[in-house]
């Protein structure tokens, strides 16, 4: 009350107030960071750790089961899952939350480089990164040409545009995906080197000491010092055919009698496509403290002059932008708060017939909005689609404190007060209700601060928007609303000077306000008197009702919740997709090239050529040289490919049924290849914690033959499921492989040591770098390139050719075949760990149904299996245990604020079973909620769960006001039943207009015909669900549960205090 009187008394001191927030809000929607996902702070790191040549298993034994080991000595460890392939071992560590991350990397750094002794040769120290959102990329910059090769682009990229990131805050980026870096390749003739009995490792040997790095020295001649640096390292490329291979001696053999030099590209690891042809592209992140928004927008600006730095015949783009997300989110707020403010207003001027009533009503929504941006940038949040939703379920119930306040002023006026007592009187009265539902609405949203991991970190940031939307609009409505009702509405009765006041109490207001100025009944009338009369007809069968309103709720929001589906998110259907291809275990990128640019051309063919925008795919493995790729996109072999496809935005498609089409075809022209559709959205990838696809099963147990039989079981049985797509093994397991088996005693017996083998070996079938590091500074650029010796892969065609390789220097024999065998066999192409035991994991997509359902079926899939053996464990993780954490955490949040706002209410009313009543209207939210979410055919997800938390709100509002009324006419009269009609026909046209206001409000939201409606649509569905139920059940349960549970209350305080005169313990004398 006294805000309310030090507004009225000082309203310029409320407008400076108002007009700063106004403009100051308008600064923070400016500059406040926008991206599309709250700050998640996950704890996840990554350890990527490259040595080239090694196998998987390799990998495993020498690198993977070490890092266990030692890492386990890092506080707060929660999980170790490692991901072994050729050349390469990726360690996920999970921590438990609340975890000191700076510290937790501090530590694992330390750690990584102590373990460093125990590694095989030649290792490097590993890449640690932190993985939270800003990991994963938000669109990738594409490099294309006509004239340069892959590797000429990719030398481009990371010289040129990566280089030049730096002029950007916020920007990061992996490697180029789709070349291999620059080197000088000597190409080794194994004829000719058995022509003069030369080994490969002879060539690496006279690179070695002809081509070296040496500091330069000075020399003071007189007055002058002379640096003098050596021509020790080669200088062009073509000076690399002129190597000696042997010292001494007049005649020689040189580098180019047994070799040729290219300036080249590594061994060919993998290829990047865009539009089916080879091309280059970076992915672009942006670091954790930057706005996507604002990163993507400087990129796109300095494109020009990153261009500039390339040659003419590169094009340089950005696709794939996964900033329209949040934009589209933006869009939709602006479109929808406007039209859905626009809607609230025409249904305050319907029920008040007072258009500067409405225009104040209006006047509040944008005034908290913006003000509640301002503080959410106080308080460290971001514009992401979680604050984006809080503030478009904000517009819905910042109506019902701006609304209630005029129609009490409308009241009040129709009394025949003037006006400015009128506002007073108005305030004042419903000034104590109203806080009391401002905390009932901030109760349903305070679990956020108490829930942990993914669900809290995306529940809180749309409490804070709510809430302080909420607080805004209550020192509006308190404010605000007084003074431009005393400067904008106008008197109903109009007093001469000297005339008194006339006082009408409200059932006499009621009455009168329900005629017009002809004497005749208003239409509003004859609804009152119709449910007036129902009311009276129905209230001698309350108990039965009540009873029967109880039981049937209950039953049917459990039949009701068993109904609905369940996801994470509301399921989108974007425009663009994510494929990945498995050719067989085993397949040459080369021809896995060839299949990913077939899949592309029948993706066309199935959609039409004029509606794919763009289409990019990478084949292959990513380059030794670049280890932290892996972490942006998995690549386990050259088998594999993933193609990422943009369609027209005007070219409207059932994703489900697209992809089904997809699959018909490759099944048709490709029946060996495995497809599985992969989450190409940020938010699903984030969400699904690294899992590929929605269903994932994990099992983990020492024997690995027995993880793979159980895994080929629960496929079978999963194949069975009709809905379930691409259900197949997540690892390779059936990779092929040449075993080279070496007869040491014989290898001994011919003066050849395994040492010699394996260089040559190596040499032959891969390339030198890995035994050998040589480096080469091409003076134009400055820039350092790596040199290495390899034998042509076309050279190398089958197993004869490998038993052919010589051994020893200046000898033809030994060769290869001659010490050793080699068998045809097949390996691990991935070998996986969680912790220190083997896993295994089954992937399944799903097709036009929830998570939930497929996620029950699979765990009845697992239960099928039967009883495990010893030491296998099977459990299904990924989105499915996101889900699962997800809902129980906001089903308990719920509870909890159930319980909470019934404690509160209690104090307030010094009465349990008072409190118990305003609760009875909790059953009709939910069963609106649930029902329309059911019919619209949404699912339950965190966007409908706080539609249904908001709507449980808004509902105890609306009872708050009822029976509050009703208990302050009970205390007087003491008649329960009479005093929860008059309650019921005061408080009618308040709830009615409040309750269809909130709902015209979000009609625009639950249509979904915005951008990104497909996103926020069942939030505003169950917003409307449970209005309508809620007022239904609070204009005609609520008084029936009152006039029940009140019917023999006593009118006596519950105070105990003996001087107080309204306690039952009251002693007179104590006062005489």
């Amino acid at each position: 009350m006294n805000l309310i009187r030090s507004a009225l008394r000082k309203p310029i001191s409320i407008l400076v107030i108002v007009a700063a927030l106004f403009f100051f809000g308008i600064g923070a929607v400016r500059t406040i960071k926008v991206d599309i996902f709250p700050k998640l702070d996950l704890p996840v790191m990554y350890i990527a750790h490259p040595f080239g040549g090694y196998t998987p298993t390799q990998m495993e034994a020498y690198f993977g089961k070490q890092y266990i080991n030692i890492l386990l000595y890092v506080n707060g460890i929660k999980a170790i899952e490692t991901k072994n392939i050729q050349g390469l071992t990726l360690i996920k560590v999970s921590f438990y939350p609340g975890t000191n991350m700076a510290q937790a990397q501090a530590e694992l750094s330390a750690f990584c480089n102590r373990i460093q002794a125990i590694f095989p040769p030649g290792s490097q120290p590993p890449f640690i990164i932190r993985f939270d959102a800003s990991t994963l990329p938000v669109g990738e910059l594409v490099l294309s040409s006509e004239k340069r090769t892959n590797n000429e682009l990719l030398d481009l990229a990371n010289t040129y545009v990566r280089a030049s990131f730096t002029q950007i805050p916020g920007l990061v980026s992996a490697p180029p995906f789709g070349g291999n870096l620059r080197t000088v390749v000597i190409k080794a003739d194994p004829e000719l080197l058995r022509s003069h009995n030369l080994t490969p490792d002879q060539l690496v040997e006279a690179l070695r000491i002809n081509n070296q790095t040496s500091p330069s020295g000075n020399v003071r001649i007189g007055d002058v010092n002379y640096i003098t640096p050596a021509n020790t390292a080669i200088r062009t490329v073509k000076d690399f055919e002129n190597i000696p291979l042997f010292k001494g001696g007049v005649q020689n053999l040189y580098l180019r009698d047994v070799a040729t030099v290219e300036d080249g590209a590594d061994v060919t690891a993998g290829y990047a496509l865009v539009n089916g042809r080879r091309s280059v592209y970076l992915s672009v992140a942006k670091s954790g403290d930057a706005s996507t928004w604002e990163v993507v927008q400087k990129l796109k600006a300095a494109l020009p002059k990153f261009q500039s730095l390339l040659p003419e015949d590169v094009k340089l783009t950005y696709e794939f932008d996964q900033s329209v997300y949040v934009i589209n989110a933006v869009k939709s707020l602006i479109s929808e708060g406007t039209i859905g403010a626009i809607l609230t207003g025409l249904m305050v001027l319907l029920f008040l017939g007072d258009p500067r009533g409405a225009l104040i009503v209006i006047l509040t929504i944008p005034t908290s909005i913006i003000a509640a941006v301002l503080c959410l940038k106080l308080a460290g949040q971001t514009i992401n689609i979680m604050t984006l939703s809080g503030l478009a379920l904000a517009i819905g119930i910042l109506v019902d404190e701006s609304t209630v306040t005029i129609e009490n002023i409308h009241q009040h006026l129709d009394m025949g007060k003037p006006k400015g007592l009128a506002i007073w009187d108005a305030c004042k009265e419903i000034a104590f209700p109203k806080l009391l539902i401002l905390f009932c609405i901030l109760a349903v949203f305070a679990p956020a601060f108490t829930m942990g991991g993914i669900p809290g970190s995306l529940f809180l940031p749309l409490a804070l928007a709510i809430g302080f939307a909420m607080i805004i609009s209550y020192f509006l409505a308190q404010t605000f609303v007084p003074i431009m009702a005393n400067w904008l509405m106008k008197d109903h009765v109009h007093h001469k000077a000297g005339e008194p006041v006339p006082h009408h109490d409200k059932k006499e207001l009621i009455e009168r306000a329900d005629f017009d100025n002809n004497g005749k009944v208003t239409g509003f009338e004859r609804v009152r008197n119709r449910f007036m009369r129902f009311m009276n007809r129905v209230m001698p069968a309350r108990k039965l009702i009540v009873t029967v309103y109880l039981v049937a709720g209950i039953a049917l929001v459990v039949v009701l919740i068993s109904s609905i589906g369940r996801d994470v998110l509301p399921r989108g259907n974007g425009s663009q997709f994510q494929l990945r291809l498995r050719a067989p275990e085993g397949t040459r990128a080369e021809r896995t090239e060839e299949i990913t640019i077939r899949t592309i051309n029948a993706i066309k063919r199935i959609v039409g050529p004029e509606h794919v925008s763009i289409s990019s795919a990478y084949v292959g493995q990513h380059p030794g040289q670049f280890s932290i790729s892996p972490i942006y996109l998995f690549m386990p072999g050259p088998q594999e490919a993933v193609i990422q496809v943009a369609l027209e935005e005007e070219y409207k498609v059932n994703m489900d049924e697209l992809k089904d089409k997809i699959r018909a075809e490759m099944k048709k022209e490709m029946p060996d290849v495995k497809p599985s559709f992969e989450p190409i959205e940020l938010t699903d990838k984030i969400l699904s914690q690294g899992s590929p696809t929605p269903i994932e099963v994990r099992f983990t147990g020492r024997n690995k033959q027995l993880n793979e039989q159980f895994a080929a079981k629960l496929i079978t049985k999963l194949n069975q499921i009709s809905y379930l797509r691409d259900v197949q093994l997540g690892q390779s397991t059936k990779y092929p492989s040449l075993r080279v088996n070496i007869d040491r005693i014989r290898a001994a017996q011919l003066g050849v040591d395994v040492s010699d083998i394996s260089r040559s070996l190596t040499a032959s079938t891969s390339s030198s770098r890995y035994t050998e590091k040589n480096i080469w500074i091409d003076e134009k650029s400055n820039l350092s390139y790596s040199v290495q010796v390899q034998v042509p892969e076309n050279k190398m065609t089958d197993i004869q050719s490998i038993n052919e390789i010589p051994l020893l220097r200046n000898s033809s024999r030994p060769v290869l075949g001659d010490v050793a065998t080699i068998v045809p066999d097949t390996t691990y192409g991935e070998a996986d760990n969680l912790g220190a035991i083997p896993s295994l994991s089954v992937t399944a997509n799903t097709n036009n149904i929830d998570l939930g359902t497929a996620a029950e079926d699979v765990q009845k899939a697992i239960k099928s299996l039967g009883e495990l053996p010893r030491g296998l464990n099977v459990e299904l993780i990924g989105l499915s245990s996101t889900l699962t954490e997800t809902l129980d955490s906001l089903q308990s949040g719920l509870l909890v604020a159930i319980v909470v706002i019934f404690l509160m209410l209690a104090a307030n009313f010094q009465s349990f079973k008072v409190s118990a009543v305003v609760l009875a209207s909790v059953p009709a939210v939910l069963i609106g909620s649930l029902t329309l979410l059911l019919l619209t055919g949404s699912t339950l997800n965190l966007q409908s769960y706080m539609g249904i938390i908001m709507s449980v709100g808004v509902s105890i509002s609306n009872a708050v006001l009822l029976i509050t009324n009703a208990e302050q006419l009970r205390l007087e009269n003491g008649n329960a039943l009479l005093s929860a009609k008059e309650a019921v026909g005061l408080r009618l046209r308040p709830i009615l207009m409040t309750s269809l206001a909130m709902v015209a409000g979000m009609i625009p939201m639950a249509s979904g015909l915005g951008e990104s409606g497909d996103q926020t649509s069942p939030l505003g569905r169950a917003v409307i669900g449970g209005l309508i139920a809620s007022t239904f059940s609070t204009l005609f349960i609520l008084p029936l549960v009152f006039a029940w549970a009140q019917g023999k209350a006593t009118t006596q305080s519950v105070s105990l205090d003996p001087e107080d005169k309204e306690s039952k313990n009251y002693v007179p004398s104590l006062h005489e």
